[in-house]
């Protein structure tokens, strides 16, 4: 199921040099806050919240931290190849290198759990995942998280 509704070009990041699960965080909140023109210390915070409750490290590589933010506009994803894969505290005990912050209006509802399962069964698919770590450049892997097969053969 193709992520065009959740996550713009400008929001995918091919290859962001982070060296730990916190810095990871920081980084996504800091790019996520000037899209979304917020302050990334909250975002930080909503996702820190979340990671508190259980690691958001869905395994085979990937994470999904997510939260809900007050008074957003509507669901906003952002997309990052890590240059190098990171220990995110995932269920399965592997590095992460491919992650997907979700981000959803406080009162969003089963619109975020939706939006989270979607983006969960993408980045579960084997195909996906590996064209997404073979991709180097923004406009290739953002067609790949659309679905536009144009860019899949990147």
């Amino acid at each position: 199921m193709p992520l065009n509704d959740l996550v713009a070009l400008s929001a995918v990041f091919p290859a962001l040099r982070v060296a730990s699960k916190k810095q990871a965080l920081q980084e996504l909140a800091a790019r996520a806050g000037e899209l979304i023109k917020r302050d990334e210390r909250e975002i930080f915070e909503t996702l820190n919240q979340r990671e508190r409750l259980g690691s958001t490290g869905v395994g085979n590589g990937i994470a999904i931290p997510h939260g809900k933010l007050p008074k957003l506009d509507g669901l906003f994803g952002l997309f990052a190849r890590l240059e190098k894969p990171i220990d995110f505290e995932a269920l399965d005990g592997e590095p992460v290198d491919l992650v997907f912050l979700l981000l959803a209006p406080e009162a969003a509802g089963a619109d975020h759990l939706k939006a989270l399962a979607r983006v969960a069964r993408l980045l579960r698919d084997p195909a996906v995942a590996q064209k997404l770590r073979a991709s180097r450049d923004a406009a290739a892997i953002h067609g790949i998280l659309i679905g536009n097969t144009a860019s899949d053969a990147a």
